[in-house]
């Protein structure tokens, strides 16, 4: 074969064996946000004299409750989360050698990677009336 020939050979083996980009690895370890209280169910779910039955339905266990001076509760969701995805791909081949007894074209390994950390927090605040009913509530998220 000529090296015309054993380049482009050599070029369509490395492309069909380049292996998965930062974006599929990204996609593989997202989470799903299944289990995740939200502003979006906030806003959609809560309302102003709902029983504190369904919030807890809804939004899960508070992870502080109060009394106030009235012996009313308040209910204080306080979620931070961490997201740190990590992908790396190997794009080549090591040490393959395309050629006859003339010599050959060589494909050495090549990788890529990609590293991404953020923070989410997100508070949301109930206050509950002398009837367990949802007097007021707030929250508060950020992204960083």
């Amino acid at each position: 074969m000529n090296i015309i020939i054993r380049a482009s050979l050599a070029a369509a083996v490395l492309a069909a064996l380049a292996g998965c980009t930062a974006g599929q690895h990204r996609a593989q370890v997202s989470d799903d946000g299944s289990e995740r209280v939200t502003v979006g169910t906030v806003q959609k779910e809560i309302t102003v004299g709902m029983p504190a039955a369904r919030v807890a339905e809804t939004l899960g266990s508070p992870n502080i409750v109060t009394n106030d001076e009235q012996n009313r509760e308040t209910w204080i969701y306080d979620k931070i989360a961490t997201d740190v995805a990590y992908s790396e791909s190997s794009g080549g081949v090591g040490g393959l050698i395309f050629g006859g007894s003339g010599g050959g074209v060589g494909i050495g390994s090549a990788g890529s990677g990609a590293t991404r950390t953020s923070q989410r927090t997100l508070t949301v605040v109930i206050h509950f009336d002398d009837t367990s009913r949802v007097r007021d509530f707030a929250y508060h998220t950020s992204r960083f």
